[in-house]
């Protein structure tokens, strides 16, 4: 995600940098291009005139043009006005109210309302402890009850059973009596949505809105959509007094202009991003995070979030028993394939980390991606055991067997082979020059949260 508006802003921040001294005219220069960005990313064009007007109130004052090093201050007067336009903090989900919770679900048809729905039931349950109600109020899409009802399956929580002919409001009734007899938590209303605005939805929306009183209005946007999501989020905030916007689809999104601009326009925070199809690919939206990244500076606290989340931790203390013994073979690498393809796509990984912005699209085009590490993790399960632990077995009759057993060739045999070995040459010089052991102490500090907190870089 952001990554046009990511690489342009680089390239105005690069030019900034090598100047020693800025007068006046530079930045007013690099705020052109600054605007342009944004307007290209499909940022609302009120909210590029305030975003510039407040970054040139302060970029051209005499603190920053006299500084020791005023492209940088730029770049953090700029960071600044990224973190106050996508809403200044993050802002969870209110959960602060007596049980049962209703949380209204509701948007436009086509959105990821109800795969949405089932994403933050699962949340709630695996990290919250909720004990979850899933209902459906669409009676308008086919199947769309029945596809809640597989979706509360997956995500291992209840749903409320399917009476034919009932109205959305009665069962939305039956859900909050059936909440509160049956002691649950949090109910989630996924209500109908429209193919466009009309006036018929948003009367039932609002009925049911009445009649339940929920905690939580949350919309939901597809980011794909660009400008007609600030449009959608409009028009539900002036009828319904939305509480939060959860935006999927955000990682297909290049741009995120209609992240820029949701906050300003409608003053409801984002609270949720969807960024994967999997019911686990929802994230907390954090403006100081997002901003970061933005202006490639990664995410540093974010990748270690999904690292812990995602990883076992003792299978990662176990290798790093064994990298810090030199002892590395090729069961310990399909091993650490694994714990890389839960975190998702490397591309997504790459995101995150400080500085690869420029870099990002030639490791993409270089295939470094999840397809390889199947492929990878493929080769290695038609090995032996004997030739897993000792690769050195491996003659050519035997890579001809790997090969065929995995459906690969043999020289995609050979180019794991040489990786591997690379690799475990580069972990035996660390190990003696005694730099590996104390890597693997701060990767561990770090997955059990008692290293650096901060994800961005000082500036």
């Amino acid at each position: 995600m952001f990554d046009s508006l990511s690489g342009k802003f680089s390239d105005v921040f690069d030019k900034l940098r090598r100047r020693g001294s800025l007068n006046e005219a530079d930045v007013s220069d690099a705020l052109r291009e600054i605007r342009l960005a944004l307007l290209d990313a499909d940022v609302a064009l009120p909210v590029v005139r305030d975003f510039i007007a407040r970054v040139r109130e302060r970029a051209v004052g005499a603190e920053v043009l006299r500084s020791v090093s005023p492209g940088q201050m730029v770049v953090k007067i700029v960071n600044d006005a990224l973190v106050d336009a996508l809403g200044g903090t993050a802002v969870p989900l209110n959960l602060a109210a007596p049980a049962p919770i209703p949380i209204l679900m509701v948007g436009l048809q086509g959105s990821g309302k109800t795969t949405t729905s089932g994403k933050i039931a699962l949340r709630l349950r695996t990290r919250e402890r909720r004990k979850i109600l899933l209902a459906s109020l669409d009676t308008q899409r086919p199947a769309a009850q029945q596809q809640l009802e597989q979706l509360a399956q997956r995500a291992q929580v209840t749903s409320l059973p399917i009476i034919a002919g009932q109205t959305p409001m009665q069962i939305a009734q039956r859900a909050m009596d059936t909440a509160r007899r049956e002691i649950y938590d949090v109910v989630i209303l996924d209500t109908a949505g429209r193919l466009s605005i009309d006036l018929t939805l948003m009367e039932e929306v609002k009925a049911i809105r009445f009649a339940v009183n929920p905690v939580e209005t949350l919309l939901v946007v597809d980011a794909m959509t660009g400008q007609d999501a600030v449009a959608t989020a409009t028009a539900f905030n002036e009828a319904l007094g939305i509480t939060g916007i959860v935006m999927t689809r955000l990682d297909g999104d290049s741009r995120g202009g209609a992240a820029l601009s949701m906050r300003a326009v409608t003053g409801a925070p984002i609270k949720l991003v969807g960024t994967g199809e999997k019911l686990d690919a929802l994230d907390n939206f954090d403006p100081e995070r997002v901003a970061g990244r933005i202006l490639g500076m990664g995410d540093i606290v974010g990748l270690v979030e999904r690292a812990a989340e995602n990883i076992d931790q003792a299978e990662a203390e176990k290798l790093a028993k064994k990298m810090a013994k030199g002892k590395f073979d090729l069961e310990d690498y399909a091993s650490q394939l694994k714990q890389i393809a839960k975190m998702g796509s490397l591309s997504g990984i790459l995101g995150m980390l400080p500085g690869v912005g420029k870099i990002k699209k030639q490791l993409e085009d270089a295939n470094l991606e999840t397809t390889m590490f199947k492929r990878h993790a493929a080769i290695i399960g038609s090995m032996t055991i004997a030739e897993r632990r000792n690769p050195d077995l491996l003659k050519a009759s035997r890579k001809k067997r790997v090969a065929a057993g995995s459906g690969t060739s043999v020289q995609e045999v050979n180019k794991l082979l040489k990786q591997f070995e690379e690799m475990s040459t580069m972990m035996k010089r660390m190990n003696k020059m005694g730099g590996q052991a104390a890597m693997m102490r701060q990767m561990q500090a770090a997955m059990s949260g008692q290293g650096p907190r901060g994800g961005r870089r000082p500036f």
